[in-house]
């Protein structure tokens, strides 16, 4: 590794409140490499390492800061904690792209950034995870790290618990209105990767209006449907 790239990597770490001292950085290094570099070690395999360091951390997370919420509550919240979405978030506040190492149609793909930054999110954790010594500290920097972004969104989603899971909130609310289950339609409005808006969705009530969301996925389209409509009927929930 260069001297100006390991001074940039050490940068960077310390923008996340971690020292690595002596430490090797070539899980880091490698970490930050998009496959579309085009280079031999690339971010895929800590990807795989990091999804299962991220939900152990967010476990312990959650049962060191919310004892009293129950495997049901914990299961719900650590969904929403390790999300693509949450993850892509948290990427771009600290500003991951600032060091990722990308090729030519990843750098030029806006639509497919906010993946690449969850991607790449996801392989740091497990190069942290490596790089502090895998089973013997590991998960130290990495709670370092996120758990002040952890105790912020978990407050948000416990402050309103239909934050995120709109489409829950409303067949909840559906069929205690007698109303039966939310219909939902989604039709693909385009055939790029990425593409933000490349599903639409309409959600329809028996007796009310019908809503719209868009997304990159179907399911993404369905919550962005489901949160109109309770934007739309909440205040007649809370009345």
């Amino acid at each position: 590794m260069r001297p100006e790239r390991h001074q940039q990597l050490v940068a960077f770490l310390r923008s996340l409140g971690l020292e690595c001292g002596e430490r090797d950085l070539t899980p880091i290094e490698e970490a930050l490499t998009h496959t579309s570099a085009g280079r031999a070690h690339n971010h895929e395999r800590l990807e795989f390492l990091g999804d299962a360091v991220l939900r152990l951390a967010a476990a312990e997370f959650l049962q060191r800061h919310h004892p009293g919420l129950g495997v049901g509550r914990w299961s719900a919240l650590r969904a929403q904690l390790v999300s693509d979405r949450w993850l892509a978030e948290i990427a771009e506040r600290c500003g991951i792209e600032s060091v990722l190492l990308l090729g030519p149609m990843a750098t030029g793909d806006s639509a497919g950034r906010a993946t690449v930054r969850a991607e790449c999110c996801e392989a740091l954790l497990g190069g942290l995870y490596e790089a502090w010594g895998g089973g013997q500290g590991g998960l130290e920097p990495v709670h370092r790290w996120l758990t002040p972004h952890w105790q912020r969104s978990a407050a948000e989603l416990l402050s309103d618990p239909d934050r995120h899971n709109w489409k829950s909130a409303l067949q909840e609310w559906s069929q205690g209105q007698g109303l039966g289950l939310p219909q939902y339609s989604c039709a693909e409005r385009s055939q790029v990767h990425g593409d933000p808006h490349r599903f639409g969705c309409t959600v329809q009530i028996l007796g009310q209006a019908s809503h719209t969301g868009l997304g990159p996925s179907r399911r993404s389209a369905e919550q962005a449907a489901a949160r109109a409509a309770l934007a739309t009927i909440k205040p007649a929930r809370g009345s």
